[in-house]
């Protein structure tokens, strides 16, 4: 890993950011980054999509959410920001990409003034659940339907 950076998805970048493959077996535990950036287009005023690109090659995609109510319902001044998507292409995991755009995005949300980052995961063997807690997340002990529910402290 060179020195890597977040940059805004483009029509130039976008086919890149749509050819990113993540492992077979991770396949239904993150979405592709088509469906990310439909739903994106579909919710811009949240949704803060970013292509991960080492010198010239893109090597993931990641998605912040932000100020989203949480649970509308329950407790409408509960609303939060963090992480909706990390797709690190399959020959690329494991060198700190994952790692260095969970950090971009905590300092974005630094920046913004919020206090904590939110993450979601498919809890199993072939999930991100190890790699969330070597960053710092603890379980709040939430459900968001089939995920568990991470926070990181800002």
């Amino acid at each position: 890993m060179s020195s890597p950076r977040l940059e805004k998805i483009t029509p130039d970048n976008v086919l890149a950011a749509c050819a990113i493959a993540i492992r077979p077996d991770q396949e239904g535990l993150v979405a592709p980054v088509a469906r990310s950036l439909a739903e994106a287009y579909a919710q811009p005023a949240v949704a803060w999509p970013r292509l991960i690109v080492d010198g010239d090659r893109p090597v993931g995609f990641m998605m912040g959410f932000l100020d989203v109510p949480w649970r509308p319902d329950d407790d409408p001044t509960d609303v939060r920001s963090g992480l909706w998507r990390l797709n690190i292409a399959a020959d690329e995991q494991g060198k700190g990409y994952g790692r260095f755009a969970v950090q971009a995005l905590a300092e974005e949300l630094r920046h913004r003034g919020c206090t904590r980052l939110t993450v979601t995961w498919v809890p199993g063997d072939h999930g991100p659940e190890r790699f969330y807690r070597q960053l710092g997340f603890r379980l709040t002990g939430e459900t968001s339907g089939d995920q568990v529910v991470g926070e990181l402290d800002l």
